[in-house]
């Protein structure tokens, strides 16, 4: 089904607004999939926050071109699927993930802002942890000196305890 120039603006005006807040853009190609495994990817995608869309490259290029993804735009070729995230590392892991039990799915190419990535660089960003598991790990490593403090300080008084009980153990014997 042809779309019609006003639908043609307004999916190229919605993918502009899409990609003013993303901070990557993971391009995969498709080709064979069925409708059950699409589906199984959208849904994926969705809940991890990742906009995925079957859209038309011409369109995409028009979308692109002018922002910090405009070298993405000669990697759009074939039928091709599109994971955008504002979380760096989400739209590479989804797809990256699905593609490892999916072999009808390929990832061609990816871009953050001003940096065209290939395959292996999509692949290598999916392994990184997320942004919610480096924040995790951070207020950890945040954490870690405070607890230990504590537990020296919660030392001195059982330490103290030990010794009147170790005290009143050797006057009663």
């Amino acid at each position: 089904m042809s779309l019609n120039l006003e639908e043609k603006k307004a999916v190229v005006a919605d993918l502009a607004v899409e990609l003013q807040n993303a901070q990557t853009i993971v391009v995969a190609e498709y080709r064979g999939m069925g409708v059950v495994s699409m589906t199984g990817l959208r849904a994926k995608a969705r809940a991890n926050g990742v906009y995925l869309r079957v859209l038309k490259n011409t369109l995409v290029r028009r979308a692109v071109a002018g922002t910090a993804f405009a070298g993405l735009a000669e990697q759009l070729v074939g039928p091709l699927v599109y994971g955008i995230s504002k979380d760096p590392v989400s739209a590479a892991k989804v797809l990256s993930d699905f593609a490892k039990t999916n072999d009808k799915l390929v990832i061609k190419a990816g871009a953050m802002a001003n940096f065209v990535m290939s395959a292996k660089d999509v692949s290598n960003l999916a392994n990184m942890p997320s942004r919610d598991e480096l924040l995790a790990k951070l207020m950890g490593t945040m954490q870690a000196p405070v607890t230990q403090f504590v537990r020296t300080l919660n030392e001195v008084p059982t330490k103290f305890v030990r010794g009147l009980a170790a005290v009143r153990d050797k006057q009663s014997a």
